[in-house]
């Protein structure tokens, strides 16, 4: 069995289900250990259950990412639980849609409060244990295809997207001399219980995506423990698409 991660703990923030889950699962299958975060607490227990029961060693620690406090605990339970810290994977985020015109000030504060605040401070206070244990790390951001393209009613979610690539780009010369690379990955249409649930989300995709089908969450977290391994040590300020090539044609959706 593959041990890539042997020996290694990481945090994966908004990982109850979709993409965080799946990311979750597959470092903790690779021998890592896991502190998986959600907003809901019974998501968070249930999805370390699941963890669990493969076998993977995984302690779920629930809260709100756009709350400074929680961002700290997720640290400090991975250095008192497992020893140390080596992985930080920023995938917690919030999706709001609104028209430009009639977009509310307390919309955008709620949206950059979680999607970069508290990417932000995550990265920050991983990057700060990881300084102090002198030994390297991984800083994985989420981003979007919406930070590349214009989707209708989703600019300020997109803004959010973008900025957190170039957060990506920006912290690489503070990083990189302690050995921590910072990348970030940009999904496509992706099947999750969220998107699988929309009508006609699938027949869309198919037929808007070159590669004939969108992303799967597996599909997601293979790329992130690609830049979370040890095969990516050159790898730094970079931004992975994974979308079947949507963004290299990009027809948008009805």
């Amino acid at each position: 069995m593959d041990k890539t991660f042997h020996n290694k703990t990481a945090i994966v923030t908004g990982a109850g289900v979709g993409i965080g889950f799946e990311i979750a699962r597959q470092l903790a299958a690779q021998g890592a250990a896991v502190v998986l975060n959600d907003l809901d607490p019974a998501l968070a227990d249930e999805a370390a259950s699941r963890i669990s029961a493969e076998g993977g060693k995984v302690l779920p620690v629930p809260g709100d990412v756009s709350d400074l406090a929680v961002l700290q605990s997720l640290v400090n339970e991975a250095v008192a639980k497992f020893g140390s810290l080596d992985i930080a994977v920023a995938n917690a985020g919030i999706t709001t849609y609104g028209d430009f015109f009639e977009y509310t000030p307390e919309q955008f504060q709620q949206l950059v409060a979680v999607n970069l605040q508290g990417s932000f401070f995550l990265a920050q206070f991983a990057a700060r244990q990881m300084k102090a244990q002198g030994t390297g790390g991984r800083i994985l951001f989420m981003s979007s295809v919406t930070g590349h393209q214009s989707h209708r009613h989703l600019a300020t979610y997109g803004m959010t997207k973008a900025g957190l690539e170039m957060l990506a780009r920006g912290l690489v010369l503070e990083l990189a001399p302690h050995q921590i690379t910072v990348n970030a990955i940009a999904p496509g249409a992706t099947l999750t219980e969220r998107t699988l649930h929309d009508p006609g989300y699938t027949e869309t995709w198919e037929r808007l995506t070159p590669t004939g089908r969108p992303a799967t969450v597996e599909d997601i977290a293979h790329a992130a423990l690609f830049l979370l391994s040890p095969l990516s040590g050159q790898i730094t300020g970079q931004t992975l698409v994974v979308d079947g090539g949507w963004t290299a044609v990009s027809p948008q959706p009805d």
